[in-house]
């Protein structure tokens, strides 16, 4: 157990020192690995189950001195390594490995420590435990000898029951004294084990004494080093924080400028304002002054409108009050009227009963002529309304041609004065516009006062007067025009466009009238228009006239209201109303006058400016339109001797009347008769009303009355009356006879006692020897039907003979154009007084042993009591009743029956004939037998039988093994073998068992089938028997055998269930669960022991697990296998990565690949067809002598360009094992998937198998015993999504592989992602290394749906090695990684310049000269160089203004540039000066030296930059410039590298052509002898002499010198060759110059001798050569 205990440990500390860890690991990466091999030391490995064991000969130990011996071995290790570390570590700062072996040496004392101080717990606990046995030992002795004594003195007392009490408690003291000694060896012997343990343990401790100091002293070091780190940390805060500080007060000084620069801004805006608000003062004094005056008058106006208001309410309501009473007065009137002609009908029904006479047809007269009488004042007075209207017209219209004079007037005067330019034609319209749109609206009382009353009101207010009315309407007849046109204004737009009516309609008209229509054609254009008549249809010229209303200054409803007034003063022909300005109209009236009586239809064309439109006309005849309120008079089921009657509606929509006959239909063998009638009776207004439809028929004819159509001749008054009469009479009828109609459309039931008056008269009597007529028609037969009105027809059935009646009749019509009507007339008599109103009773579908019950009404036609007796068929007397069975029904009354049925299982057998065994359908005839009538009244009960069964399919469900920790589930399937739906239930289930769906219950459709699932779930290890019950509605139960056996497995699984997130595709979803091992103990007893239902317990110990993950599952458990200890638990990660397979990725790249081909091959052919097509028009062209075209030379390199798309016309897909995981087929496929992946939901089920024993413990290659029955099942669901965000760049690919870079250089890549969901989202990014070259520059804060943006990277690596990070891109929905790759590459070249100097010689002055050298790249990427001169750097200006280097005496020149041209043109110049140098390519670079004046010290500084960044070369040019062809070079510098300011004037050229001789020239050469103890080494200089080649000179091709004064340099020591010579031009000839001292040579004193140097060339030169020797000891 202590072996356990310190693993435990070691897991727990190293778990605690991982974050320490992982906070230090940046510092050395190298050593990561080594960490965690040291950090995972006290880990077991773990062995499948079957799988050979590496250490199959080591056994572990569980005894804990072992254990100890072991973690001592390993500390001894760690302390050998940590010791040797430490010796070569003592002064420098201490590694990551160290501090990593610090920690483990920490944690091992630790470990050490506890185990010792636990040890010796456990020895103070044994200690306290044996002296505690010691102690009740003691007790138990004094006990028992007490217990002996006390026996001897009742032996002695001969007690017998006391010395067996006692002796009984003897007995029970030795075995407890004899525990106790067992006990107290146990524990002195654990006390003597542990004792060994504790020294052994302190042996060890002994052993760390003198690595315990050096480990105190190492976490010193180390903590020192952590306080140094942290103080430099500081440091590096507060010079941060000074930044900052300076930053925030250099950005506080630039806000205060800016905010100075504001104020004053903002003053002056202030002061400009004040200016402008001084000015604007002034004008809104004078604006506020009008203001108030118009403020002022609006009030007043105001005020004056709210006065006329106020006193029209006051009026109205006094008028509302006077009509309340008028009403009252006339409600009683008519009461009073309505009561006296009751009194008189009775009175006349009296006086005509006296004389004999038909009562109802005298009141019917005297109706007819009392609404006559009506009608006749109804048409007088309209006749008055009519005048007083025409008058108000004519009124109406004078007032407007006034108007229009005026406005004519008007115009003429402005046209006198000269033409007004168009805007203020416009100005003076708008404001004709508002003066009639502002007008008074109050004086508008009566819009359309001159419209007819209707005839109710002028029969009721018969005390009016007409002549009050006429006045009022004279009075407000000029204000209707004026409210009405500022109506029209305002409701239609003022230009309506130039167009015409769609239809002119001239409905129902008669031939000789005379009707007029009005049009109306606007100018809609923006200019002037003309309009002529151009003619009308050829078959209307002979009806139709045209004529106009020229209304030039008239427009809109102007022209409306003098209308009819101009139609007297125009002529009878059309007159063209001439120019027609934008917005104007013109008037046309179309006169029709009808000779012939036929429809009529055509068109009125005119011509406008702009084209020709027309006018349709249509005119139509007067015609009948009649039809029936129904085809079918259905009278029913009566008694014979009954009479019924029914009412059919003829209808006549139509504008003409016509004669109607009604008779039987010729083929009708129906009997009927038919009564006659007079044509007095024919129309009847008390009867004949009026329905809706016909009254909105009627409407149109009122409407034309008074709107469209206008009686001209003055001849065809009485018509147009009669006309005019017909309508109103209508239209009362409709008002008074609403309510007869509501009466007389039902159907009534005349009885015998009413019609036998109408019988009596009726001369028309069936013959006895012929049939009886049943069916008859009622007195009008036959007559006219006017216009617009409708009849009401009388059926009459009087049955006679029981049976069926059916009769045939036709309406027929003088009118051709008229078709006969038809309807039919069907009824039915019995001769049975009592009925079944329900003769089949239909009980609808019944089940087996289940009572059913209804009520049967039997009704009575009799007049007298019944006795009925009610009987059931013998076969079905045991399973239906008729109750009562006997019975008495009153005279025209009902009686019910109960009827009973309550169907048995023997139904079938027993029914017979009356049931059908296929359908289950029962069909049984009942009787009910009447007292003194022989024919039985039969009705029929149907019902359909079924069963109430539910089938159960298994019967027996066996559930197999289970385990306590998870459930199984079976399917059932329940069957309703029942026609009925069924509710069903399973009721009374035990704890372990589930039903699903809806908890066992539900309903169950007639013959469904429903399959259930039973899941059971063992709650303890035993053998299950169980009945689940399942009830119906109708209690009935079914039973359901069960049977399974409980499993309690070793281990268990803290989730049985894991539901992973909505994982995106290339995303990893983790989730943790335990394996736990709670098997400690095997006592049954007291908790429940694993075990196999009621088998053998699982032994306690090591349990062993493995998982079983299917193979190209996207799911990864790890570990997989692994061993629990008792009472211990284990860590179990799985890992669930959505992918794509890699089967799929290849058929979709095969498919991509066959759609490209398919496109090609289509592209193909579009191409060739467009060859082909361009190939016929050249060869067409040719034909023709055209010249053919540019495209048709170019023909034939198209066609051999397209030999590639022929040759794949035969494309093979190839094989999707043949695509290649790399290639790019692949990864486009990829993309595709990826983009267009729906999601997938996948279950995975995981076995977990369970083996007791340790998996390092098993022998060889044998297995773990196991059985099948403990295994556990981990179950998985893992749906997969869309990514929520892809890559669309780089084809799609997650990895950005920057490739080499330069060290140093940055390179920043653009990567675009893409939201492909549809919903915002908000993005998140992991964390790169900060001290690493990868750099995320701007992330992306939110991406709204279908979105792309720009993530740019930046690579900069700081040393030539491969890097490789990656990049999470998080959202609420998924991750995107992407990885990230870069190699940095030290640039390197290659430079064929050897030094650092490239010499370009001498030249002479204004000539140039140039030299070449190469650069070559010996790096592996391309290289991005340009060349720049240190003489044209942006920062020489400055540089200029330093002290030359000769003053400041630096150790070193470091201003290269020298001498320049006094043009201000660069002496050197280089190309190219940028380009790329490819790897292992080289570069050829020209210098040119171009010097404009003698210099000698010419030269600047080339610098070759890689990258814009790094200088990778710096050569210094040299040069020097003469204006004669010959120079010396050598010697000591006897004048610094730079040129005075001032310019010296040049030679002349008289000078230069004599040859003068320039004063002599100094040059001084130092000698040094070096003097060693032996010998000595000759000092030995040179001077150069040189002839440029140049062409000019030409009278000189070489150079003279020559060297005097040789015998006194030879005397000094001195040795010169050659003296004398020629040089050639473009040479240089060396002059040695050696020096040994001679023999009288004082060191101490240098040796100083002159000579002269003669140089002949162009010009005569002359040198002073200073010779100065001296001997240098060594």
């Amino acid at each position: 157990m202590e072996d356990i205990e310190f693993f435990d440990i070691c897991e727990k500390e190293q778990t605690a020192a991982t974050p320490f860890l992982e906070q230090e690991k940046d510092d050395d990466d190298s050593v990561t690995d080594q960490f965690w091999n040291v950090a995972n030391q006290p880990n077991g490995k773990g062995h499948k189950i079957g799988e050979k064991s590496e250490e199959e000969n080591k056994i572990r130990s569980k005894d804990a001195s072992e254990g100890v011996g072991e973690d001592s071995d390993s500390s001894g290790e760690i302390q050998e390594r940590h010791m040797n570390n430490g010796n070569n570590n003592n002064n420098k700062t201490m590694k990551y490995a160290d501090r990593v072996q610090i920690l483990n040496l920490r944690r091992n004392l630790n470990q050490l420590d506890n185990i010792a101080k636990e040890k010796d717990l456990t020895i103070e606990k044994a200690r306290e435990e044996l002296s505690a046995c010691q102690l009740r030992i003691e007790m138990l002795t004094k006990e028992r000898e007490c217990t002996e004594t006390k026996i001897e003195e009742e032996k002695e007392a001969g007690n017998t029951a006391a010395i067996f009490r006692l002796q009984a408690m003897h007995r029970r003291l030795c075995a407890e004294l004899g525990n106790e000694k067992d006990l107290e060896s146990k524990i002195a012997l654990m006390l003597k084990e542990n004792v060994y343990e504790m020294w052994q343990i302190e042996i060890e401790q002994g052993k760390f004494g003198s690595l315990r100091e050096r480990l105190e002293q190492d976490e010193e070091e180390l903590e020192r080093q952590c306080k140094e780190r942290a103080e430099q940390r500081i440091q590096k805060e507060k010079t941060a924080a000074q930044l900052a500080e300076q930053k925030q007060q250099v950005g506080k000084k630039k806000e205060m400028e800016a905010w100075e620069a504001y104020e004053r801004r903002h003053q002056k805006v202030v002061e400009d304002a004040h200016r402008n608000h001084e000015k604007a003062v002034q004008f809104l004094k004078k604006s506020m002054s009008r203001i108030r005056q118009k403020e002022a008058k609006e009030e007043l106006k105001t005020q004056e409108h709210m006065e006329k208001r106020m006193q029209a309410v006051l009026s109205l309501k006094n008028n509302i009050t006077s009509n309340r009473e008028t009403l009252r007065t006339l409600q009683v009137r008519d009461k009073a009227k309505a009561l006296e002609a009751k009194k008189q009908e009775m009175k006349m029904r009296g006086a005509i009963l006296a004389e004999g006479g038909n009562v109802t047809k005298e009141i019917f007269l005297h109706k007819q002529r009392v609404e006559l009488e009506r009608q006749k004042q109804e048409f007088t007075e309209q006749q008055k309304s009519r005048k007083i209207e025409i008058v108000a017209r004519i009124l109406q219209e004078e007032a407007c041609v006034e108007k229009q004079k005026k406005h004519q007037a008007r115009a003429e005067a402005l046209r006198s004065q000269g033409k007004l330019p168009d805007s203020l034609k416009w100005r003076i319209k708008t404001w004709q516009y508002i003066e009639n749109a502002c007008e008074d609206p109050a004086r508008a009382v009566l819009q359309k006062s001159w419209c007819t009353p209707s005839a109710c009101s002028l029969v009721d207010d018969k005390s009016s007067s007409v002549v009050d009315f006429s006045e009022k309407a004279l009075q407000d007849t000029i204000r209707e025009n004026d409210d009405e046109e500022a109506n029209e204004t305002l409701v239609e737009p003022e230009f309506t466009g130039l167009w015409s009516q769609e239809c002119n309609l001239y409905k129902d008209f008669d031939v000789g009238k005379t009707y007029k229509k009005k049009i109306i054609l606007i100018n809609a254009s923006y200019s002037v228009n003309f309009c002529k008549l151009v003619g009308v249809s050829e078959h209307l010229k002979d009806f139709i006239n045209i004529q106009n209303l020229i209304s030039r200054g008239i427009t809109g409803h102007d022209a409306q209201q003098t209308c009819r007034y101009w139609e007297k003063l125009c002529p009878s022909s059309f007159d063209p109303p001439g120019q027609m300005s934008a917005g104007m109209s013109c008037e046309v009236v179309v006169t029709f006058k009808p000779m012939i009586n036929e429809v009529l239809e055509g068109k009125v064309t005119f011509l406008a400016q702009n084209g020709s439109f027309s006018i349709p006309l249509q005119c139509t005849i007067k015609r009948c339109v009649l039809a029936l309120d129904k085809e079918l008079i259905d009278f029913g089921t009566h008694v014979v001797g009954e009479t019924i009657s029914r009412t059919i509606i003829l209808t006549n929509r139509g504008a003409l009347g016509t004669r109607f006959k009604l008779q039987t239909s010729a083929g009708d063998n129906g009997t009927c008769t038919t009564a006659k009638s007079s044509l007095e009776r024919m129309v009847s207004p008390a009867l004949d009303g009026i329905t809706s439809e016909e009254k909105a028929s009627s409407s149109p004819v009122e409407s034309s009355l008074y709107e469209n159509k206008e009686q001209v001749s003055p001849v065809k008054t009485e018509e147009v009356r009669q006309t005019y009469m017909l309508g109103e009479s209508q239209k009362t009828e409709n008002n008074l006879g609403s309510s007869h109609v509501e009466q007389l459309s039902q159907d009534a039931l005349i009885t015998k006692a009413d019609l036998e008056a109408e019988n009596a008269q009726s001369p028309v009597e069936p013959p006895p020897e012929e049939e009886p007529i049943e069916i008859t028609l009622g007195k009008v037969t036959e007559g006219e039907i006017g216009p617009f009105s409708s009849i009401k027809l009388q059926v009459i059935f009087t049955p006679s003979v029981p049976g069926d009646v059916h009769a045939e009749f036709e309406i027929a019509f003088d009118n051709p154009n008229c078709k006969p009507l038809h309807f039919s007339v069907i009824g039915v008599s019995v001769d049975v007084p009592v009925w079944v109103p329900n003769p089949n009773v239909d009980l609808k579908i019944c089940m087996y042993d289940r009572l059913y019950q209804d009520c049967i009404i039997i009704r009575s036609r009799a007049k007298a009591a019944l006795r009925l007796k009610f009987e059931v068929c013998k076969e079905l007397s045991n399973h239906m009743e008729l109750l009562p069975k006997t019975g008495y029904i009153q005279a025209q009354s009902s009686f019910s029956v109960q009827l009973k049925f309550l169907p048995r299982h023997s139904l079938p057998e027993d029914a017979g004939k009356y049931f059908d065994t296929e359908t289950r359908v029962l069909e049984v005839p009942m009787t009910i037998m009447i007292a003194d009538k022989t024919k039985p009244i039969e009705f029929i009960v149907h019902a359909i039988v079924t069963t109430s069964d539910l089938e159960i399919s298994p019967a027996e469900v066996n559930f197999g093994y289970c385990t306590i920790y998870e459930a199984v589930q079976t399917t059932i399937t329940l069957t309703n073998k029942s026609i009925l739906p069924q509710e069903f239930g399973f009721v009374g289930l035990p704890e372990f068992v589930d039903i699903q769906p809806s908890d066992g219950f539900g309903t169950l459709l007639p013959l469904e089938s429903l399959n259930l699932d039973i899941i059971f779930k063992a709650n303890k290890a035993k053998e299950y028997s169980f009945e689940l019950t399942c009830k119906s509605e109708i209690n009935r139960q079914f039973k359901l055998s069960c049977k399974a056996v409980g499993v309690h497995p070793p281990l268990e699984l803290s989730h049985s269930l894991v539901k992973f997130a909505a994982t995106a595709l290339n995303d990893v979803s983790t989730a943790t669960l335990y394996v736990i091992n709670a098997h400690v103990s095997l006592n049954r007893f007291t908790h429940a022991v694993p075990r196999i239902g009621k088998g053998e317990i699982a032994p306690v110990g090591p349990t062993s697990f493995e998982f079983l993950v299917p193979e190209d599952s996207p799911v990864t458990i790890m570990p997989s296998v692994g061993t629990v200890l008792p009472g211990k638990k284990c860590l179990i990660q799985v890992y669930f990565r959505p992918v794509l397979s890699e089967q799929l990725i290849r058929e979709e790249a095969v498919q991509m690949l066959c759609r490209e081909d398919a496109q090609r091959t289509m592209l193909k052919k579009i191409h060739e067809s467009e060859m082909q097509k361009r190939k016929d028009e050249t060869v067409a062209g040719k034909k023709d002598g055209k010249k053919p075209s540019f495209a048709a030379f170019r023909q034939p390199l198209r066609v051999r360009s397209s030999k590639h798309a022929a040759a794949s016309s035969g494309f093979e897909p190839p094989k999707p094992e043949e695509i290649k995981t790399n290639s790019e087929e692949y990864i486009a496929a990829q993309y595709s998937l990826i983009r267009n992946f729906t999601g997938k939901f996948e279950r995975y089920i995981i076995p977990c198998f369970v083996a007791s024993g340790d998996i390092d413990e098993k022998i060889g290659s044998e297995n773990l015993k196991y059985s099948p029955y403990n295994t556990l099942y981990l179950e998985l669901h893992c749906p997969a999504v869309a990514p929520s965000v892809v890559v669309t760049s780089n084809n799609g690919k997650n990895i950005v592989n920057f490739g080499e870079v330069a060290v140093g250089h940055r390179i920043i890549k653009r990567i675009t992602i893409q939201n492909i969901s549809q919903e915002q989202l908000a993005l998140g990014f992991s964390i790169l290394n900060p001290n690493g070259p990868f750099l995320l520059v701007s992330p992306v804060g939110t991406l709204e749906p279908g979105e792309n943006q720009f993530l740019f990277i930046s690579f900069c690596p700081n040393e030539s090695k491969l890097f490789f990070e990656t990049l999470d891109i998080r959202s609420i929905k998924a991750t995107l990684t992407l990885s990230i790759i870069g190699h940095g590459v030290a640039p390197s070249i290659a430079c064929s310049v050897e030094g650092e100097v490239l010499d370009m010689g001498y030249v002479i002055a204004k000539e140039k000269v140039t030299s070449t050298f190469k650069i070559q790249n010996t790096s592996t990427l391309p290289l991005r160089y340009s060349i720049k001169l240190e003489s044209l750097s942006q920062t020489r200006d400055k540089e200029q203004q330093r002290l030359p280097f000769f003053i400041t005496s630096p150790p070193g020149r470091t201003d290269f540039v020298g001498t320049q041209n006094y043009s201000g043109l660069s002496v050197f110049n280089i190309f190219p000066v940028e380009g790329v140098i490819e790897p292992g390519k080289s570069q050829d670079f020209t210098v040119t030296f171009s010097p404009d004046h003698e210099s000698l010290y010419y030269s600047d500084c080339l610098k070759v930059v890689l990258f814009g960044k790094e200088i990778a070369r710096e050569i210094w040019l040299k040069g020097a410039a003469r204006n004669h062809m010959m120079f010396v070079e050598g010697g000591d510098p006897l004048d610094v590298p730079l040129e005075s300011l001032a310019i010296t004037s040049p030679m002349s050229e008289e000078a230069a052509k004599g040859e003068l001789e320039e004063p002599a020239k100094s040059l001084l050469l130092s000698l040094e002898y070096i003097q060693a103890e032996t010998s000595g080494t000759p000092a030995v200089r040179e001077l150069k002499i040189g002839a440029i080649r140049t062409a000019q000179f030409a009278s000189k091709k070489n150079v003279e010198f020559s060297l005097d004064s040789l015998p006194v340099l030879q005397q000094k020591g001195f040795t010169i060759e050659p003296v004398k010579g020629t040089v050639d031009r473009g040479q240089i000839k060396c002059i040695s110059v050696s020096w040994v001292p001679p023999a009288d040579f004082d060191p101490d004193h240098p040796l100083m001798v002159a000579a002269v140097l003669t140089l002949k060339g162009d010009i005569k030169e002359s040198y002073k050569v200073l010779f100065i020797a001296r001997v240098v000891c060594t």
